[in-house]
């Protein structure tokens, strides 16, 4: 995976190669999916633990708390719980009231949620995820009405005027390829498991498209789906993918939920000791997953969703405040094998932070009175 292309500026940033940690082994399935509120929410919720700011805050957040939409777009697992509760704590920290909206994968209520936010005049939205062609047009309305824009993980046609955020996709999926023909080698027989029309899945397509002609892989089967039930919407198409063909050596499946309905199947068919399952993401859900006894899930490369959120929320604070002019963000990432986790004894995301502490982005779109929180 190319390394995070994280903008210099005169704030505290760092340009942290991408980190490939062990190498992979084996273990089985524990799945807990956990979804939003589909509600509108105030999200002024203390940090549990947060940098002390050493500085004053400076205008407009020197005042009243500065009013600010989170539109969201969540899907199934604990990554966009963690996600949302990070961007909570930076936005209690830096005095900012978040206002929060989730469309749960209805794409029309995002559009409305959107809407209403630009009725409502904030200091500045926050669009969490979407569809291109449902969402970029109210972005470029809220431009238009003077409204500041910040997006994650959105694909826009024309990012005039909004700042962008995302991780660095195109790094993880390499990170987590790499590992794979490391593992399997050239040649080698492999499934892919994704969905179409997501900017985060689009980007990862492409390396995945590069690395199979690289490596003269070949890709036995194609096949998944995202939906308000990931996991349990793609266990059975890759069940089904399976009993078709079972001598396949490795699945590429680079979400999550996704993985997580991946390796249901490859338990579901007695597969778990020849096929090896490689994700994208991490959350106390995932970890589970991975170093649960005999899990085919050998490798993922995540960023912490809590930090991201957390980040997001900066890199608009800091714009409100005039103090960056940075038009697109990405955040980096860390490859984690399933040796790496078992070696350390990680358990959880808490855990996994302290082995390897450059995932809190402590060091990315800050200021002195604006450091990162953690949860």
């Amino acid at each position: 995976m190319r390394t995070a292309a994280l903008h210099e500026r005169g704030l505290r940033m760092s340009r942290r190669p991408l980190i490939i940690l062990a190498a992979a082994t084996a273990s089985i399935l524990a799945l807990a999916g956990c979804s939003q509120s589909s509600g509108t929410t105030d999200a002024t919720t203390a940090p549990s633990s947060a940098a002390t700011a050493s500085a004053a805050l400076p205008a407009p957040f020197d005042g009243d708390p500065v009013e600010i939409a989170l539109v969201r777009q969540s899907g199934a697992g604990d990554y966009f719980t963690q996600w949302g509760a990070g961007a909570a704590a930076q936005a209690a920290a830096a005095n900012i009231k978040l206002t929060v909206t989730d469309a749960q994968d209805d794409n029309a209520k995002q559009a409305s949620d959107l809407e209403q936010a630009i009725a409502s005049k904030p200091a500045a939205i926050i669009v969490d995820h979407g569809l291109t062609d449902t969402i970029e047009p109210l972005v470029h309305q809220a431009v238009d009405a003077g409204i500041p824009v910040i997006v994650y993980d959105l694909a826009l046609n024309d990012p005039t005027g909004v700042i962008t955020t995302s991780q660095s996709d195109e790094s993880m999926a390499q990170g987590v390829l790499d590992q794979l023909i490391e593992d399997v080698g050239k040649g080698a027989k492999v499934g892919y498991v994704s969905a179409t029309g997501y900017a985060a899945l689009d980007r990862r397509a492409k390396v995945w498209d590069e690395v199979v002609a690289d490596n003269d892989l070949d890709v036995v089967f194609s096949t998944g789906t995202v939906s308000a039930s990931t996991a349990s919407d793609n266990q059975p198409l890759v069940s089904a993918a399976l009993k078709q063909h079972p001598d396949v050596q490795a699945i590429f499946a680079p979400y999550d939920e996704i993985t997580k309905g991946t390796v249901l199947a490859v338990n579901e068919n007695d597969l778990a000791g020849s096929v090896k399952v490689y994700g994208i993401d991490i959350s106390n859900a995932d970890i589970e997953v991975i170093t649960a006894d005999g899990s085919p899930w050998v490798t993922t490369s995540a960023t912490d969703p809590a930090a991201v959120g957390a980040a997001v929320v900066r890199s608009i604070a800091l714009s409100l405040a005039g103090e960056s002019t940075e038009t697109d963000v990405q955040f980096p990432a860390v490859t984690i094998t399933q040796q790496f986790l078992a070696d350390k004894s990680i358990t959880n995301v808490a855990d996994l932070r302290t082995a390897e502490p450059s995932l809190l982005l402590d060091d990315v779109e800050t200021a002195d009175w604006l450091p990162a929180v953690s949860q």
